[in-house]
């Protein structure tokens, strides 16, 4: 992801940043026991940040146009169009808009919560998953308690039966590690050597290897590829053709990047990539704010 943990973003304010308080969640789309599942939904502009931040409930976040990127203490995710994230209560996160987005964010109160959700996920949007929400993001006058409960409750059904994907970046706390790959995710097409990456953090290959294992429980190669697929999601958001995208993200051929995202995700990138277009993104007029 431009992918620095939250204690990384130490840029100077932009314009789009001093806007960070008209999307703090206001009063009314706060969830309660009588109406448990809220919806928000706003057009978010490129280059917005709402810096580290927490709720009481759980939330989840869903973009039919555009790409957000979000990010815990220890790991980040790019969510591209037509998928969504689940962050469980109390989770301090971040939120960066990487390209204008249409967001519609369900704040879910904790006593609903399906039981398996305590992690954050990205999930795949179903064709029911994306009417249901489209149902729920409606004027307040259409939509009373009542059948916001009922909606609720079935997009919360569909969120517990969705397959995880596989799109986290973990990040680790040793400086050093962090440092790397802080690097490693601003530039992924430079293809040094574990050797070279472990002398640009100064440290030992060896003292680095282990690093990775202890800190993220994977390899250097494993959590490079993880790096790539991840930016791989903003350059397809963008209509790039595959041999770009490989290209920028340091692959020979189109082929090899393929092959390489089929072993993890099971589909081609042309398939995965492919989103069903959502004829009600433009959201409504009395539901958006921003």
């Amino acid at each position: 992801m431009a992918h620095s943990p939250p204690s990384a973003c130490a840029e100077p304010p932009t314009a789009a940043q001093h806007e960070f308080e008209s999307y703090v969640v206001p009063d009314a789309f706060t969830p309660t026991r009588e109406r448990p599942v809220r919806l928000r939904a706003r057009a978010l502009r490129d280059g917005i940040r709402v810096p580290n931040h927490r709720h009481a409930w759980a939330q989840v976040a869903y973009t039919p146009r555009g790409v957000i990127q979000i990010a815990v203490a220890d790991a980040a995710w790019i969510v591209p169009p037509s998928r969504a994230i689940w962050i469980p209560p109390a989770v301090e996160h971040s939120l960066r808009v990487n390209e204008p987005s249409y967001l519609r964010t369900l704040y879910v109160h904790p006593d609903v919560i399906p039981t398996g959700l305590d992690h954050c996920r990205v999930v795949e949007v179903s064709p029911l998953l994306r009417e249901l929400i489209a149902a729920i993001d409606v004027p307040a006058p259409e939509l009373d308690a009542r059948r916001e409960q009922m909606l609720g409750g079935l997009i919360l059904d569909e969120l517990r039966r969705a397959s995880p994907l596989p799109l986290e970046v973990p990040l680790p706390r040793d400086k050093r590690l962090l440092t790397l790959c802080n690097a490693m995710l601003a530039d992924p097409a430079r293809a040094w050597t574990l050797d070279q990456w472990a002398r640009y953090a100064g440290a030992s290959p060896r003292t680095i290897g282990r690093l990775f294992r202890q800190e993220l429980n994977m390899s250097f190669v494993q959590w490079r590829q993880q790096a790539v697929l991840a930016q791989a999601i903003p350059l397809a958001s963008k209509g790039y053709p595959l041999a770009r995208i490989a290209r920028e993200l340091g692959y020979r051929s189109q082929s090899a990047f393929s092959a390489m995202f089929k072993r993890t995700f099971g589909r081609t990138p042309t398939d995965f990539f492919a989103t069903v277009p959502d004829a009600t993104s433009a959201g409504t007029s009395e539901r958006t704010d921003g």
